[in-house]
């Protein structure tokens, strides 16, 4: 157990600072799912609607990785390992049907 002042607050700063993390770190996780099942989505119905789905998750998967990773929560490699997973997936979709990106946001 801490003796000193200055001790005890270092214990209450590393606990709010965990539970911000681990918020952060929560929130990543879940927009990453969610962006993945967006993709599964789009690679079985292959609409406009289903794109535009898949874009918007990105978009706020890619703001929360950018945000932690900015916030010192997550390691700027890690943030990026994240970002190019969740591309990654996406141009899988894209190569297997054989469609450009613009092709299948028009189609």
């Amino acid at each position: 157990m801490a003796n000193t002042k200055s001790a005890i607050k270092r214990i209450e700063i590393a606990e709010r600072n965990r539970l911000r993390n681990k918020s952060y770190k929560s929130a990543v996780k879940t927009l990453m799912k969610r962006y993945l099942s967006a993709v599964d989505d789009y690679a079985t119905t292959l609409s406009s609607e289903s794109r535009s789905k898949v874009e918007q998750s990105m978009s706020a998967a890619y703001s929360k990785i950018d945000k932690a990773v900015k916030r010192g929560v997550l390691h700027s490699n890690n943030g990026a390992r994240k970002k190019a997973r969740l591309a990654r997936a996406l141009k899988r979709v894209e190569a297997r049907d054989g469609a450009t990106p613009s092709e299948a946001a028009t189609s």
